[in-house]
This record gives structure tokens, sequence and C-alpha cells, in this order.
């Protein structure tokens, strides 16, 4: 088979994998594994087939991989903004800090005196293990839609942690390779001290340098997104050349730096990087699970499955319990679903092939005297050990979170409450009438008296305007599945279906007809920045609050094989009337569109109908 066939087979199955995730609402990454397994034992071709060079001590994959890494640590630090540690700061300080040293510490002593490694094997197993990572916490977010507070934890914990995993991993490298204890000592503080000059002076000065570049216009627009690109990978790689693994650690600072600061915005190149991030997860997770042979994983199978229920059971609960106890940020449930969740990734992948092919290769030197031969050996066996982690913990914690999330009410099943962008009283009374039935509804506005107003109804509402960076950071979406953007302004609209489009898709943002619906021009505003437009007939604003001015009520109607669709429009025919929301079993709730033929049995209506036309002699679907 030839590179660009491969490639290109890497590409196609990756995205195909995404896409069934989404369309079946599976673990991505769990797909991902299973298809690229599938793929290396389908064609017998591995990427090092490609790969092949003279340098024992170089392997161009994990060079590449490690890059790679560097660019998905970036993307994870630009999303992490301080402001969401107002509410889980002290959890996630107690995640990096207490947790990570229970962790290595309980995973060394299994692995030393439960499966017999070298301590320093040992230990550096137990190092590597504490990492979880973006690779595999951001797709299992995606597919778990947990509360923006337990998102938050997962998210830092995910990105912090992964390169103060791969630095304990080189700080017991240096303290393995020294003749005594004393220059173990003091090998791991001048190691320690380059690492976190390096990373985080290096990393902070860096991103201010970027900032005044950006800010003084002296990176024109269309380059920003790739001249960050750059940066990154020379920030990587320069670091690496002055102290081991400190790359991870100054990208991910130079990421949260830009991410805080408060001069240019980075939105654009955050939006850039995610997609980067989508194409970089797929193609990895294939090209490195078709790297796997079925002997290679018989070999360590046992301890593999060993180790897996140990960090699943006692490793994780223990950290996470132990760094967390008596903390007031907590709740039980929260705890608990925070030991349940600690899959692993690529980073892990990546540093364990790094450092075990270095203690082999320093064993192979005469390092470790009469332990070098066993140190040689149980090397080997680390990257298939860790691999067996992966897809351990991955396929346990994609099937098994998201049931216990919702079970914990940390979650929702099938997130379709909508949340209004604009109080006014057709919002309030439409809401009202959502709510009453069961369903979750939120409203912002900027006017307090409409705020004031839904919350005497009983509704959730907040003060604040839809395109502020409160709404789209601090509040709490989960459960909410649909944007209806139903200001006066057309503009506000239009931007605010713009701007969550990262939250709820594109198929989750609507707006009301702007008010040249029906006589658009070149003109008026491009369809690009328009989103689809909500409720059948396509009322405007002022529409919809001469309904409610006159008296103008929401009323269910329900479709069945008795009272049809078109039993429904021949009952009203003739009247005013607007369909503004579907709902039923399989779909959920959701807007209408302006357009709706065809309504399928089971479905209620939600109908805003005047006062004066509210069926009272007339049947309706309730009647018949």
């Amino acid at each position: 088979m030839s590179p660009l066939v491969y490639l290109t087979l890497v590409l196609a199955i990756g995205v195909l994998a995404q896409w069934l995730a989404w369309r079946f609402k599976l673990p991505s990454i769990l797909l991902l594994l299973a298809f690229g397994f599938a793929l290396g034992q389908w064609t017998g071709v591995k990427i090092d087939d490609y790969l092949a060079t003279a340098d024992a001590q170089f392997n161009p994959l994990l060079s590449a991989v490690g890059l790679f890494v560097a660019i998905i640590l970036f993307e994870g630090g630009l999303t992490l903004k301080f402001s969401e540690l107002r509410e889980s700061g002290l959890p996630v300080l107690r995640l990096c800090t207490i947790a990570v040293v229970i962790s290595m510490a309980a995973t060394a002593l299994f692995m030393w005196q439960g499966l017999g490694y070298d301590l320093w094997l040992a230990l550096l197993t137990g190092a590597i293990l504490t990492v979880t990572g973006p690779t595999v916490i951001a797709p299992l977010l995606r597919h778990v839609n947990p509360t923006r507070k337990m998102g938050s934890i997962f998210k830092w914990e995910g990105i912090v942690v992964d390169p103060i995993g791969a630095i304990l991993a080189v700080l017991v490298f240096k303290a393995a390779l020294a003749s005594d204890a004393d220059s173990a000592w003091l090998a791991v503080l001048v190691s320690m001290g380059k690492l976190l000059g390096i990373g985080v002076i290096g990393g902070y000065a860096l991103g201010k340098l970027v900032e005044v570049l950006l800010r003084k216009h002296l990176i024109p627009d269309y380059l920003q997104p790739v001249f960050l690109l750059a940066v990154v990978a020379v920030a990587f790689t320069a670091s690496n050349q002055f102290e081991k693994e400190a790359g991870l650690l100054t990208v991910t600072v130079l990421g949260i730096v830009l991410a805080n600061q408060r001069s240019v915005s980075v939105k654009h190149i955050l939006e850039f990087k995610e997609n980067l991030r989508t194409l970089i997860i797929s193609s990895l997770f294939i090209v490195l699970s078709g790297r796997i042979a079925v002997d290679d994983l018989t070999g360590t199978l046992w301890k593999g499955v060993a180790l897996l229920l140990f960090l699943i059971l006692i490793g994780r609960p223990l950290s996470v319990f132990g760094s967390l106890m008596g903390s007031p940020k907590t709740t039980r449930n929260e705890r608990i679903f925070l030991a349940f969740l600690a899959p692993r990734g690529i980073v892990a992948a990546a540093v364990a092939s790094i450092f075990a092919l270095e203690f082999e290769i320093a064993a192979n030197n005469g390092m470790f005297d009469d332990r070098a031969s066993l140190i040689a050996t149980q090397s080997a066996e680390i990257s298939a050990l860790i691999f067996l982690i992966i897809i351990g913990t991955v396929a346990v914690y994609g099937l098994g979170a998201s049931p216990l999330a919702r079970m914990l009410g940390l979650s929702s099943r099938n997130p379709t409450g909508i949340l209004f962008a604009g109080a006014d009283e057709w919002a309030r009374v439409a809401a009202k009438a959502l709510a009453d039935d069961g369903h979750q509804v939120m409203l912002l506005d900027t006017n307090f008296s409409n705020v004031s107003a839904a919350r005497m109804l009983g509704l959730e509402a907040h003060r604040a305007n839809i395109l502020s960076e409160f709404a789209e950071e601090e509040l709490d979406f989960n459960g909410l599945g649909s944007l209806i953007a139903g200001t006066p302004n057309d503009e506000v609209n239009s931007m605010a279906t713009q701007r969550f489009i990262h939250q709820f898709g594109r198929a989750g943002v609507w707006q009301i007809a702007p008010h040249d619906h029906e006589t658009r021009n070149r003109t008026s505003a491009a369809s690009d920045v328009r989103s689809q437009v909500c409720f059948t007939r396509a009322p405007e604003h002022a529409d919809l609050q001469e309904f409610v001015d006159k008296g103008g009520v929401v009323k269910k109607s329900q479709i069945t094989d008795i009272f049809t669709f078109e039993d429904f429009a021949l009952t009203y025919e003739g009247q005013p009337y607007h369909i503004l929301f579907l709902s039923d079993e399989s779909k959920g709730l959701r807007p209408a569109p302006v357009e709706l033929e065809r309504v399928s049995r089971g479905t209620t209506l939600y109908v805003l109908l005047p006062k004066q036309e509210t069926p009272g002699d007339k049947p309706t679907s309730e009647g018949q």
C-alpha cells in the first residue's frame, strides 16, 4: 500500500468515526481506537513502515506526536479562563497537586509490589498515569454534556496535569540515572528549576510578546492562526532543546496567557485550532491504535487488566476523595463523578514511549548494574501496558460516564431546553408554557423589568447581554439544546446566533424573522451572518408582541392518528396563529421552522393564538 493511500484511509476513517460517534451519540475516542486497530489488522500496514530511520534512538512518529500534542495543549490552554475558577478553582488546585501525588504514589506502589516491576519503572508509570488530557477529555465531555462546573473542572485538570505528568516523568528519569541519593536530589532540583523557568517564565513572556504583536496589528488577520501555529511549534521545540518535555508546559502557559488577556480577541484563532484539534485527534488515534499488534497486547494482558482495575476501582477514587476531602466547593455526587472519569490519552502514550525507550537504552548501556537486564525487559513492556490502559479507560469511562452523570443529576440525556435571548412579554409567555410542561428554559435580557417579570413567573432569567462574556463563559447551559434570538434588534439576533453556534451547533441556533425577511435585497444583511428563522408564518418581533398584547396565549395540541396535522390545519384555517415549538419522544423539544408541512404522530404542538381565537366551541385535539 502506498503512503498516499494509507494516509487517505487514515483521514477518511477518522472522519467517519467522528461522524458515526455524533450520529449515534457514542464516544468518538472509542470508535477511533476500534477503527484504527481494525485498519492495522486488515491491511497489515503500520505507520512505522513508512518511517524507517537508521538512528535507533530517533523515532519520527514520536517527534510528530509530541508536536501534535503541543498544538492540542495550546488550544486547550486557549479555553482556560480564570473566570471559571471562581466556582471550581479549589477543586482544580487540589486535583492538580494533592491528587497527582496520591495517584502517582498509589500506582507506583501497585506496580512495584503488586506487579513486580522495578521501583524506577513503577515510579515512571505512576508519573505517566497521572495525566488524562484534552485528547480524550474534550470528546468525552462533548458526549457526556455535564454541568458547566463539572466541565470546567475536568477541562482544567485534563489540560494542566498533562505537562505535570510529563515533568514528573522527567524527574523520575533524572533521579534514576543519578549515582546516589544526594546526586538524585540535586538532579531533580536542577531539572525542576529548568522546567519551571523555561515553561512558566518562557511561556508567559512569549504570550505577552504575542499579545503586543496582535494588539499593534503587526500580524495581519489572515496570518494570525498560522502564525500562532508556528509560534507553538518553535516554542515547543526550543523548550525541549533546553530541557526534555519542557515544551508541553511552555505551550500550555502560552495558551493560558493569551486566553486571559483583554487587549485583543483570540476567538478566531481558537476556532481554527479547534478544527485542527479534531483533525489531529482523529488521525493520531487511528495511526497509533493501528500500530498495536495482537501479540503485544496478549503479552501484557493480565498485567494490563490488573492495573486497569486498580486505577478505576482504587487509584482514581483514592486520589479524588483524598484530595477533595472536606472541600466545600464540591458535593458528594460531584466527587463520585470526578472519581469515575479519568481516561488516558495520547500524552500518556507519547511520554511512555519516550521514557520507556530511554530506560531501555540506559539499561543496555550498562546503567542500573545488576538490574539492567530486568529493567531492559520491563521497559519494553511499558508502552504496550500503557496502551492497554488507554483502551480500557476510554472504553469504561466512555460507555459509563454518561449514564452515571445522568444518574447523579450532573447531565441531561438529551438536552432540548430553550435559551431565549430577550425576555419581552411574548418570550415570557412562550417560556412559561414550556416550563409548566416540564421543559427547561432560560431567558437573558438587559432590561431589568423584563428580567424581574420573568422571575416573578418562576422562570430562570438573568440580566445580561446575550453577546457578553458572562453569558458565554459563566452561565450553565446544561440541559439546553437550542437558542432563540428574539430581541427587537435584528442585528443582535444574527450576531447571537453566530456566537452560539459553538455551543449549540448550527442546527440549534434560531432567530425570529428579521423585519426585511420578505423583501430581502443585496443591501440587507448577508445570509451567512443570519441563522435559520423559527416559528411558522415567520412572525417578526412586533407580530409576536401584538399577539400577547391582545391577550394571546400558548396552547398545546397533540397530533394523533385521529387528530392529524391536516385536521389541525383545518381547525384553525383562516385564523392567525403561529406554531412555536414541536415536542416528541424521539427528537425532544425544538423550535418549529417557518415551513412546516408534515408532523409525525405523537408530536405536541405549542401554538400561539390570539385570545379571541382561542378555541371554545371549535373542536380541539384534546376534544377529538
